[in-house]
């Protein structure tokens, strides 16, 4: 199973950006799918998470309203729209599935 994010960058305050986790050797359309951050000094969390089929989603409380998870069953990507960026979103962004790991992408907000 391999995990590849993407989409990361700096933004300001407010601004938006799009992860992107491609996903290789699982049937991807049989697992859920989760996002995952880390803040520098503290723990990993769980930002969102979605079924399967894509038709239940969870959120962080800090984040809903603000982040959308989907997935792309014909594409094997799961995605994450992030909008209204705040200082406090900075971290790296993890994929996830089962015990495996992407590589992270980092998501840094700065004015």
């Amino acid at each position: 199973v391999q995990l590849v994010e993407s989409g990361g960058g700096l933004v300001q305050p407010g601004g938006s950006l799009r992860l992107s986790c491609a996903a290789s050797g699982l049937t991807f359309s049989t697992y859920d799918m989760r996002w995952y951050r880390q803040a520098p000094g503290k723990e990993r969390e769980l930002v969102t998470g979605i079924s399967s089929t894509g038709i239940r989603t969870n959120y962080l409380d800090s984040v809903k309203g603000r982040f959308f998870i989907s997935r792309d069953l014909s594409k094997n990507t799961v995605y994450l729209q992030m909008n209204s960026l705040k200082f406090e979103d900075t971290a790296v962004y993890y994929c996830n599935v089962l015990d495996r790991w992407g590589q992270g992408t980092q998501v840094t907000v700065s004015s």
